[in-house]
Formats: structure tokens, sequence, C-alpha cells
């Protein structure tokens, strides 16, 4: 069975499957990050677990992997293969694609977290169809895929997406990127957890409480929440301004409220556009998996340019 490994490395947790040939899961597993032993200690466990997969392949399924595809968080480097920057792991500029390769003998792509899982929604989750489709995380940060006729554009220096550092409260809040009023200082699930605990004066608290609170009419819940659905709208109409996608896709922890937040959100965004298209308005379909299943697609996505540039030499 012709099939690649795919990988999604998280700051605590790896997934992993063997994928097939038509994005078929064959096998899954799951390992830690390991980040407490330090940034080599990390790699060394990437390498080790892709070299895992690669042996239970070619055991279970008569050959070895064909490719291999890993999203990794932080700034990546997805040309040169290099994974420059993640806080969460400690690591800098780690040759990532060529290491990966040397292990494994074959062909490797590597990709942005939220960029593969962004993907893998737009191509066979919950944007399948359509052309043009930006993918939204609202997590501990937010993050975003800017998705083109099936492909995801990573920009010129890797930073395309980046749409939790549009400033929508000038002067406000300071980010830790180094402006004031950034997005993801007012709707991320941090930021909701962070305002409700002060709101409600219940430390430890998060989001998913403030969202329930919400479904009981709980008044300081509904103005907290209202803050963060119209900072989300103010920087969503932005990007729909900028891009024009078909399709907008919202995924993260702060989606699973489910209507509690599409239902505000869609009327801000509708109040606010003017000569803009609303694009449809749809929660991600594929959940914790799409980072995994993105990668997956990254290494048939490679094999195939590989294979049609042989051709075409």
């Amino acid at each position: 069975m012709r099939h690649v490994i795919a990988l999604d490395v998280g700051g605590t947790g790896m997934k992993a499957a063997l994928a097939g040939p038509e994005g078929e899961v064959l096998h899954r597993a799951r390992r830690a990050t390991g980040r407490a032993q330090g940034p080599d200690a990390v790699v060394a466990g990437i390498l080790d677990f892709a070299a895992e997969l690669r042996a239970y392949g070619a055991e279970h399924f008569g050959t070895p992997a064909v490719a291999a595809g890993v999203a990794v968080p932080g700034i990546v480097d997805e040309a040169r293969g290099v994974a420059a920057y993640a806080a969460n792991l400690g690591w800098r500029d780690v040759p990532l694609r060529d290491l990966l390769v040397e292990r494994l003998g074959v062909p490797v792509a590597l990709g942005h977290d939220v960029r593969t899982g962004g993907l893998a929604e737009g191509r066979v989750g919950a944007g399948r169809g359509a052309d043009r489709f930006l993918f939204v995380a609202l997590g501990t940060g937010i993050a975003g895929a800017i998705g083109v006729d099936g492909r995801v554009e990573a920009g010129a220096h890797g930073f395309a997406g980046e749409i939790g550092h549009i400033v929508v409260r000038p002067g406000g809040t300071p980010c830790p990127c180094g402006q004031r009023g950034c997005l993801e200082r007012f709707a991320s699930a941090a930021a909701v957890s962070e305002a409700w605990a002060t709101a409600s004066g219940a430390p430890g608290t998060d989001a998913a409480d403030c969202a329930k609170a919400v479904d009981s009419g709980d008044p300081r819940a509904r103005a907290v929440w209202q803050e963060a659905v119209d900072a989300l709208a103010d920087g969503l109409v932005t990007a729909l301004t900028l891009l024009d996608p078909r399709t907008l896709i919202i995924g993260g922890g702060l989606a699973e409220a489910g209507e509690t937040l599409f239902t505000p959100l869609r009327e801000a965004i509708r109040s606010r556009i003017t000569f803009q298209k609303q694009p449809s308005i749809v929660p991600a379909a594929l959940g914790d998996g799409a980072g995994c299943l993105g990668a997956g697609l990254l290494a048939w996505d490679l094999l195939l340019s590989t294979d049609r540039s042989e051709v075409t030499t």
C-alpha cells in the first residue's frame, strides 16, 4: 500500500498518521513532544517518531512511506524547510526537513501548523469546493490560513495569515509582538478567559465557562462575549476586504461555543460590510486532526510536484 507519513507537532504532543493516496488514514499514533527535556530532545523525538512510523508502514503495508509531511508551530521557512522559531518548543533555525530526509530517505515537506490545518479544512473539510477560503483558528492566540485554488499562501517571508496581529484597538492592550491593540488580545480564547475571570471574580474560569454563562443570560458574560465578537468582526472585515474569500472557516477552542459565537459573529460582520460580499461563515469540521491530515496532503503534493518536474525535465 503506497502511503505517506503525516506528523503534526504541537507544544505538548505529536499526532501522526500513515495516509493513503486518497487521504485515507491507515494508521494513527500519538506521542508526547517532550519539551521539558529541551529543544534538542524535541527534535530527536520527532526524528525517532518518524522513523518508527516508517518501520510500521514497511512491516504492515509491505513498503515504507514514499514521503513525509510535517506541521510545526511558530515561524516556519517552508521553502528552506527550516523551523525558524517556536517559543513553546524553544528552538531556533532547526533544519528539520533536511534532518528528516537524512533519517527517512524520502522527500519531506515542512509546513506551519495553522496553515497546514487550514489546507486540510479547505480541501477536505469545511471549505471543500471553495476556490477561495480563509481559515481562522481562535485558540491561545489567533492565526489564519489563506486558501487559493486548493493551496495555502505562505507569503514572501512565511508570515501570511497572521490575522491575530491586525490592530483592531489602536493604543490598546500591549501584545507580545510589540504592537498594541492586536486582535488576539481581545478575541482569542485566552483573551476571553482572562476577561471573564476578571469580570466574574472567579480566577481559573475560562472561555468555555463564559460561553455557558452567556447562554444562561448572565449580563457580565454577555458584555465580555460581545466585546470579543466586536473585535473579531473588526479584524475579519479587514481580512475580507483584502482577500474576498468565498468561505470563512472558524476553528479553535472558541469556535467550540457553536452558535453562541457564530450567530452574533455573522450579524456583527453583516452590520460592518458595505461593498464587500459576506462569505459563508462556517465552523471547522476536522477538529484537532486537521494538522495531521494537512501534513499528509503536503506530502502527497510534494510527490506530485516532484513527479511533474521529472516529466518536464
